[in-house]
């Protein structure tokens, strides 16, 4: 079984301090044979998970505490129109604002048409 970041009551506090998302399992999804290792030799899984990294003791032979893979993003437009920030002019077209790397939407009136991408993370679930 693979556990990612799973804090006990104690750490709690210290691992909300120290780390603002938790950990997303599908991070820890790897070939066992590329895990890069996180921490010393008979580290529990506790003390693993509260370092943020992967542990998993299913495979004899590689690392058991291992770092998760790197978080992956991607660009969204926002749905919502309340969340459109500007990133044109009144009356931009819509190949110059795409150009500028922005999201073009002519609807509703009076609202930012050319508005910027969202970064969210992408991998929240697994497949």
């Amino acid at each position: 079984m693979v556990y990612c970041s799973q804090v006990s009551p104690k750490s709690t506090l210290l691992f909300i301090l120290t780390y603002t998302t938790l950990l997303s399992p599908c991070r820890c999804k790897m070939d066992p044979k590329t895990r890069a290792n996180c921490g010393p030799p008979g580290i529990t899984a506790e003390q693993c998970e509260n370092a943020g990294c992967c542990f998993s003791s299913e495979v004899p032979g590689v690392p058991w505490c291992f770092a998760p893979l790197p978080k992956k993003y991607k660009e969204v437009c926002p749905a919502e129109v309340k969340l459109r920030q500007n990133c044109g002019y009144p009356g931009i077209p819509a190949k110059e604002c795409e150009a500028r790397g922005c999201c073009f939407e002519s609807n509703p009136p009076a609202v930012p048409w050319c508005f910027f991408p969202h970064r969210v993370e992408e991998g929240k679930l697994c497949v």
